[in-house]
């Protein structure tokens, strides 16, 4: 697995769901896993995908497409 993404809880929840949508399963960690979990959205979390869909999920994600010029 690889970090993809850092940032809110309620951002990771998403990219989890919409990369599986896509086919990539993706696991979310909290960044402190011993802070409560107190349902704090702002809660910092990652977001790992296996090693093989990294470059898919990029282009999924962060690639900027030419269709939308």
């Amino acid at each position: 697995m690889k970090l993809f993404y850092t940032g809110p809880v309620i951002n990771t929840e998403m990219l989890v769901m919409m990369l599986e949508k896509h086919g990539i399963a993706a696991m979310q960690n909290f960044v402190d896993a011993t802070a409560p979990d107190d349902g704090d959205l702002n809660r910092p979390a990652q977001v790992f995908v296996p090693t093989a869909d990294y470059d898919r999920a990029y282009q999924l994600f962060y690639a900027e497409r030419e269709d939308e010029l």
